[in-house]
């Protein structure tokens, strides 16, 4: 396809995707142009994920048109090549258009050198180096190899051989490595499912001037708070609302404020609504019952009563007509009543203990993975574990919460209860419903005194679900609810904002900071991190 007949928007309309009997999206449309980047939001579940493989076309939709450029670039989670591919073949197959453009390039300038100006064809051949030209320098093709090298320094990879093979990567430098292959790339689009996970603060911030500086269109999600704010021009709520998802201009601060004045506009239209199909039922029911003509004539007024009467009930009937009619419009055209939100409902996280230290490590060595001098936790601590990538900060909560041998002195207080969060969120039984999971790991009469939905971690469609059936944030959620369904006396929460939705990830970051318990976080969100008011470990 010659460049000038490649589309550079992105677009879907009226999109219906459904999953058994659930319908996750329903008419959803996007216009994604060059230059904007765009941010989809929501609850876990609602469909972020399923938009970007619909519009990848690694997912077709059940009704609707997508359009996207022939180069579109997609974030995988697992990279497309075998364990035996190394770095150098994925950049070489990274910069394979590149080299090709070039290659075309050379060649149109070289006909032209030999077409003489004027002559039949001279035009057309301008015209497509033109275009041809256009395209290289969007893509920076002169510079795409030093450009390759440059991100793969500040996506932390500039210190691996180029010959290392993929099988010998772990799965957090793979994702980098994939992510590293797009941005070389620089295609006219780009698909972004959770970019920063598994990214330190200087590959984040990297990654953020790299997106903001690529030309062409950009769709992504993200749990990241900071991410969202920093790169995006607009955000797409995909939570139900009155008329189906909102996009709103700007970004996560901007959203954040708007968000709360749209719910607020909702739930008001709703209640006057309502006011007015009551006072309509009133009417149409009960007016013709309540006025004048149903009483007799007094004997002074007998001469007039029929006149006077058919003129009256004339008006009433007309009244009743009018009410019925927009009684039938708003009954037909009902304003949606606001679903109640997921909302977090634990004020605090972990359960009471007695003053003292908890856990106190001493010279704590696990060897390759984490070298620790001293490290006291408190009966109320808050203490954020921060540090790059291979640090040992699920290193450390492994220790502090007793899987982990280590050498050197680990005490712990006698009977201690602690609960870790890990970043991987697997459950024994995939086919087990949610509610059953939860009865089966919490133990029933426990079930019973903390119902699962009185958490508000969980929607009540989806307890019924099987957990294999969940998205992975529903997933972590179900983990977050089995843990503080039993407030432990010290909680380990490993990067626990990863795959919840940003309305959680504020209200789970508001339930750290209060109660009793300790609570020790490892995590590399710069948003919880600004906001922090606890104690900083840097490993």
């Amino acid at each position: 396809m010659p460049v000038s007949d490649v589309p550079t928007a992105l677009l879907a309309h009226d999109i219906v995707r459904s999953f058994g009997t659930g319908r996750v999206l329903d008419g959803f449309s996007l216009t994604a142009s060059p230059g904007r980047r765009i941010g989809l939001i929501g609850e876990n579940g609602v469909g972020k994920s399923t938009v970007l493989r619909l519009l990848a076309g690694a997912d077709e939709p059940d009704a609707g048109s997508i359009t996207r450029p022939a180069d579109l670039g997609y974030l995988h989670q697992e990279m497309p090549f075998d364990a035996a591919a190394t770095i150098a073949d994925v950049l070489d197959e990274a910069l394979i258009e590149v080299r090709e453009g070039l290659a075309e390039l050379e060649r149109l300038s070289a006909r032209l050198a030999r077409t003489e100006e004027g002559s039949p064809g001279h035009a057309a051949l301008l015209e497509a180096y033109g275009r041809r030209l256009e395209h290289a320098q969007d893509q920076e093709a002169w510079d795409a190899d030093r450009r390759a090298g440059r991100v793969l320094e500040g996506l932390g990879l500039g210190g691996i051989p180029r010959d290392r093979t993929l099988g010998s990567l772990s799965g957090g430098l793979r994702g980098r490595l994939a992510l590293a292959s797009l941005l070389v790339r620089r295609p006219s689009a780009l698909l972004l499912d959770e970019p920063t996970n598994h990214l330190d603060d200087t590959a984040a911030a990297f990654l953020e001037e790299q997106v903001c500086g690529l030309p062409g269109a950009i769709v992504l999600a993200s749990h990241d708070r900071a991410f969202l704010d920093a790169v995006c021009t607009d955000l797409i709520d995909l939570d139900p609302a009155a008329e189906g998802p909102v996009r709103y201009g700007g970004n996560y601060t901007a959203y954040q404020a708007e968000k709360r004045a749209e719910r607020q506009r909702w739930e008001r239209r709703h209640a006057e609504e309502q006011e007015e199909l009551e006072a309509l039922r009133r009417s149409v029911g009960t007016t013709a019952h309540r006025v004048a003509p149903d009483r007799g004539p007094r004997d002074n007024e007998k001469m007039g009563y029929g006149v006077r009467a058919g003129r009256v009930q004339s008006q009433i009937s007309r009244r009743v007509r009018n009410a019925s009619r927009r009684l039938d419009k708003l009954e037909r055209n009902r304003i949606p009543e606001p679903p109640r939100p997921l909302r977090f409902r634990r004020t605090s996280l972990t359960g009471p203990t007695a003053d003292g230290t908890l856990v106190s490590l001493r010279d704590v060595r696990v060897p390759g993975r984490l070298t620790l001098d001293r490290l006291d936790v408190s009966a109320t601590e808050r203490l954020l574990v921060t540090g790059d990538n291979g640090a040992g900060k699920s290193t450390l909560l492994a220790v502090l919460a007793g899987r982990l041998a280590a050498d050197g002195g680990v005490r712990r207080k006698g009977g201690l209860s602690v609960g870790l969060l890990t970043q991987d969120t697997v459950f024994e039984r995939p086919d087990r419903t949610v509610r059953d999971t939860y009865a089966q790991d919490l133990g029933s009469e426990r079930a019973e005194a903390v119902p699962l939905s009185s958490l508000g971690l969980m929607s009540e469609a989806d307890l019924g679900r099987p957990v294999g059936h969940l998205s992975v944030g529903q997933r972590r959620r179900l983990a977050l609810a089995l843990l503080v369904a039993h407030p432990p006396e010290l909680l380990l929460l490993d990067e626990p904002t990863n795959h919840l939705s940003p309305a959680l990830c504020d209200e789970l970051e508001a339930a750290m900071g209060a109660g009793p318990g300790a609570v020790v976080v490892a995590g590399h969100d710069r948003w919880l991190r600004r906001r922090w008011q606890g104690r900083e470990l840097r490993l």
